[in-house]
């Protein structure tokens, strides 16, 4: 029988453990598939108390849940380093460079998978696209400058629009963007940055994956970039 999507997502979930080496501080990222690997932890940690020291988080949400599994949670200030970040993404294509965002936390995301010497992102078959693009593109905006940063995607073809309901845990809004063929990541990351008022675009080219773990109908596929 075919696996569902949530099986998928668990299959991924656990099989990043193989890259937390014991007794390490581990970066966590945040979303439904990462809520999967959380627990997984947790289900280690019960098997073994020195799986991980510690985890660096980068939501809310994702700390909450570290802490409720006993998970001791630090600030990324006061870490210079991690050996492994794991994550889900949006998008993934297959140079490794992701589209990220859905879950509004693109910001702490890049932040804490900059720490990392190894960028692990687990996902769903579904996730794995020639191109980056066909899901909208979340982009992290100061509030003040969130018309002009959607007029400015207009002038690169794309329809941006303000995310209802939502602010980030660093008090900002989601614009997300549809429309957009992104062929060139690296470039079109560099150059949306220099936008006024854009604190982070959610294409990630410059911390792309090292490894991708995709879930697929027969087992976890291994991607390496």
């Amino acid at each position: 029988m075919a696996m569902t999507q949530d099986e998928l997502k668990t299959l991924v979930g656990r099989a990043a453990l193989d890259y937390v080496k014991p007794g390490s501080i581990v970066g966590v990222g945040t979303g439904s598939t990462v809520d999967k690997f959380i627990d997984a932890l947790g289900e280690a940690l019960k098997a073994d108390l020195k799986r991980v020291a510690g985890a660096v988080s980068s939501s809310v949400r994702s700390t909450q849940r570290l802490e409720a599994l006993g998970i001791q949670v630090l600030p990324a200030e006061s870490v210079t380093s991690l050996g492994v970040y794991v994550d889900g993404a949006d998008e993934i294509d297959h140079g490794g460079h992701m589209i990220k965002g859905g879950g509004a936390a693109l910001t702490r995301e890049k932040i804490v998978a900059d720490l990392a010497e190894q960028f692990v992102c687990i996902a769903d078959e579904s996730k794995l696209v020639n191109t980056l693009g066909k899901f909208p593109l979340p982009v992290e905006v100061i509030p003040m400058a969130a018309a002009q940063v959607i007029r400015a995607f207009g002038k690169l073809g794309g329809t941006g629009k303000v995310r209802e309901g939502v602010t980030t845990d660093n008090g900002n809004v989601i614009v997300d963007v549809t429309g957009l063929q992104i062929t060139a990541p690296a470039q079109f990351e560099s150059d949306i940055n220099q936008i006024p008022g854009v604190v982070t675009v959610g294409v990630f080219a410059r911390n792309k994956a090292s490894v991708c773990l995709l879930g697929t109908a027969q087992g976890v596929k291994t991607l390496t970039f």
